[in-house]
């Protein structure tokens, strides 16, 4: 429309999530808000689920800055530091992670008897998502070492 003033607002009920949406191993993404669903030009936001006592694989998402808010469940979120080796984050419901730009990382639910549910934000229209080997990188791209 070109009226800024007179658009829409678009509900998007919890039926209607999309799991037609970027994966990671081990880990279920759908999607609510998106260029695809609401024809949103910035943003991307939807929810992540860990199943009891499982890790997803490694990823980051290129370019974007992700917010996650934890729903429910303790989910851990893992990354890479030079002089610590692998540090875990540990949350609990009502708590927020923030995952700079090309950061290798991965979600871990101990839990072993209840889902772990995050809502995501991201900074890019697009849910970028790109799965990697490992927890190593080198400038803002993540490498593999096939």
């Amino acid at each position: 429309m070109s009226d800024p003033f007179h658009q829409r607002l678009h509900h998007i009920a919890a039926a209607g999530l999309s799991g037609d949406t970027a994966q990671t191993s081990g880990m279920r993404r759908v999607e609510a808000i998106s260029g695809k669903t609401v024809g949103s030009k910035n943003l991307w936001m939807g929810q992540t689920h860990v199943a009891a006592h499982t890790s997803s694989g490694n990823h980051h998402h290129g370019e974007s800055e992700t917010a996650i808010y934890i729903v429910s469940g303790n989910p851990s979120f893992v990354f890479l530091d030079d002089e610590h080796g692998e540090i875990r984050v540990d949350t609990k419901p009502g708590d927020y992670i923030y995952v700079p730009p090309w950061v290798p990382h991965r979600e871990e639910n101990p839990d072993p008897e209840n889902e772990a549910v995050v809502v995501i934000s991201r900074t890019t229209q697009e849910a970028i998502v790109v799965n990697v080997p490992d927890l190593k990188w080198i400038g803002p791209v993540a490498i593999s070492e096939s």
